[in-house]
């Protein structure tokens, strides 16, 4: 018995390999420049959130003592409220809890403040923030004066 031929088909045009596309590294200056900017966002982020949680609301300055004497206050009053008002002072016991652990944990200013000051000048540069940028969110003039940033634009 004879082996059945194959019939051949057209030949059918290979579709060329896809290529590999090269792998890219990045040169170690341009890993260092962005470890630098990184580091630099870091230091201006941590000082502009210190700023922001420095500052205080008008009138008297709330100490840790008088937010937990307003807490043990809620505590007694809670179990003979109506419900309404017990919902109410839950809600006010929860912000007071909220605003003593903001009292206790205090930023030292005056480190994060040398931080920025050695980095400031780099990062308004390279990111083309301005002098006016800065002043709008709460940085002070002299904090400014000191790190190099001027009111020219780079």
């Amino acid at each position: 018995m004879a082996t059945p031929v194959k019939k051949s088909s057209p030949a059918k045009a290979k579709a060329p390999a896809p290529q590999k596309k090269p792998t890219r590294t990045l040169s170690a200056d341009h890993k260092d420049k962005l470890a630098q900017g990184r580091n630099e966002s870091r230091i201006v982020s941590r000082y502009l959130e210190a700023l922001a949680a420095g500052k205080g609301k008008r009138g008297r300055k709330r100490t840790p003592d008088s937010v937990s004497m307003q807490i043990a206050k809620i505590d007694r009053e809670i179990s003979s409220a109506a419900a309404i008002a017990k919902l109410e002072l839950t809600q006010r016991r929860l912000d007071l809890v909220a605003e003593l652990e903001r009292l206790s944990v205090r930023v030292d200013i005056a480190e994060v403040e040398k931080a920025f000051v050695n980095v400031a000048k780099t990062y308004a540069q390279r990111t083309g923030i301005s002098y006016g940028a800065f002043r709008t969110l709460g940085v002070p003039a002299d904090v400014l004066k000191k790190a190099g940033v001027s009111r020219a634009r780079f």
